[in-house]
């Protein structure tokens, strides 16, 4: 970091220290702050934080559920109500820069496919790349019992 133009020193032998005013990425508290900012953002809107996971927050109205599972800066919105998905989806993007990726397809190495039966998850993406990161392509399938 270093010292804005205007700014001038007292000479080499100064001792000057700057204070920041807001967190930058990359500092080991950065990601605290972020944290303690969203969860302020969501009770604010009416979500409850769960007190058996701390990065899961959950809102009903009425008879209708939403709820947000965080996991560092990944966030997933689901819920029984679409028009309250989108609320929360908006007033999200009211307060933070957010990039909506839409239906679920992959999630923190998950992969999700809906079908008529329901939601299907699995991790073949995640296997595979396991298996080609040890080095694995080559070797002979076995069966486990």
């Amino acid at each position: 970091m270093t010292l804005p133009e205007s700014f001038s020193s007292q000479g080499e032998k100064s001792r000057l220290v700057c204070r920041l005013v807001k967190s930058l990425y990359g500092l080991k508290q950065a990601s605290r702050q972020w944290n303690v900012k969203l969860t302020d953002a969501l009770i604010d809107s009416g979500f409850i934080q769960s007190s058996l996971d701390h990065y899961l927050f959950i809102k009903r109205h009425h008879e209708q559920i939403v709820v947000v599972l965080v996991y560092v800066d990944d966030m997933l919105v689901v819920g029984s109500d679409l028009r309250l998905i989108e609320q929360t989806t908006e007033e999200l993007h009211a307060k933070f820069k957010i990039k909506d990726l839409s239906i679920l397809r992959y999630f923190l190495g998950i992969e999700f496919s809906r079908s008529s039966k329901g939601i299907l998850m699995n991790q073949r993406k995640y296997a595979l790349e396991m298996i080609e990161e040890l080095g694995l392509t080559g070797a002979k399938p076995s069966w486990t019992p």
